[in-house]
């Protein structure tokens, strides 16, 4: 296994972090409420304060950062460890934001979906076409939590709409290589699902044997639980993974699974970057930590941030 090198401590449970062409890393503190910049010394910037809680983040076409934020969780904190535990005393409902990277100013784009409110949206990736999917995993209560769904919207705020539902705690998204394939994680159910790509925003669904029109490429054994995701340029899906710390990076065929362990149990993403993109970056949320190993394959390049 490549050394792992710690960037940045400190961090406030960070999460949906993108490697900048600049060599910074822009990340989500999903406690602390912020958008935040790490340098390539470690040093942190705040971008935007966004309230809530958010969760996942993607540049978009016209150079601004999109969030996902869920709206805020409770929080227990020991001298070990940071997590969330269900929906916040303070939830302020979901919703998907637009942050300026010059100003910090931060733009609410949807609250909801037709008549169904948006609950805890979690991850996003942007297509060619200028659009983005995004997961709503939903919140989770003492006795009850949402079923979850993936969305498709546009980011001058005009447009969203409900691509596949409902959907066993969705986190990570991503698309292939092609663009002709978007994937889904479950979080509770360690289960990667794929949709066909028809069209910008639409899928082929089966809606049996699978209640959310997917299929499934892969279901690990045991307790794990999948997090974020980002792929590879040889369109391997590596999703940080939760209890078995680390990275499982498993192929488009779901054929070969590999797993990538880091000392946090909580690596809830990755994204790749440097030169080459050829160094992958982790957030070690538990510990609120950014680190960083070299990766055997350059990341897949992000449509309006790597190409």
């Amino acid at each position: 296994m490549a050394e792992l090198r710690t960037i940045t401590e400190g961090l406030r449970f960070p999460e949906g972090p993108i490697a900048m062409p600049d060599g910074s890393v822009v990340l989500v503190e999903i406690e602390a409420a912020r958008l935040t910049r790490v340098q390539p010394d470690g040093s942190k910037e705040t971008i935007a304060e966004t309230g809530g809680g958010p969760n996942g983040a993607a540049i978009g076409p016209d150079g601004a950062c999109y969030i996902c934020n869920n709206g805020g969780f409770n929080w227990e904190e020991t001298p070990e460890r940071l997590r969330p535990v269900g929906q916040g005393d303070d939830y302020s409902g979901g919703r998907i934001e637009r942050v300026d990277m010059d100003t910090g100013e931060v733009t609410v784009l949807y609250t909801q979906c037709g008549d169904n409110p948006l609950k805890g949206p979690n991850d996003i990736v942007f297509d060619q076409h200028g659009g983005f999917y995004f997961t709503d995993l939903g919140k989770v209560r003492d006795r009850d939590m949402d079923r979850g769904g993936l969305y498709y919207a546009l980011p001058d705020g005009s447009s969203i709409t409900e691509v596949a539902f409902p959907i066993i705690t969705p986190n990570g998204v991503g698309l292939s290589p092609d663009d002709k394939t978007v994937y889904v994680a479950e979080t509770e159910t360690s289960r990667l699902w794929s949709y066909e790509v028809t069209a910008p925003g639409q899928l082929k669904t089966e809606p049996f044997p699978s209640v959310n029109g997917g299929k499934l490429v892969a279901g690990l054994p045991g307790y794990q639980r999948f997090d974020s995701m980002a792929l590879d340029s040889a369109g391997n899906i590596c999703i940080g993974t939760l209890i078995r710390g680390g990275v499982t990076v498993i192929s488009p065929d779901g054929q070969d699974i590999e797993h990538i362990p880091t000392p946090d149990m909580f690596c809830t993403n990755i994204c790749f970057g440097g030169p080459d993109l050829q160094t992958a970056y982790l957030t070690q949320s538990f510990t609120g930590k950014l680190i960083a190993l070299d990766w055997p394959r350059p990341g897949l390049p992000l449509h309006f941030l790597n190409k």
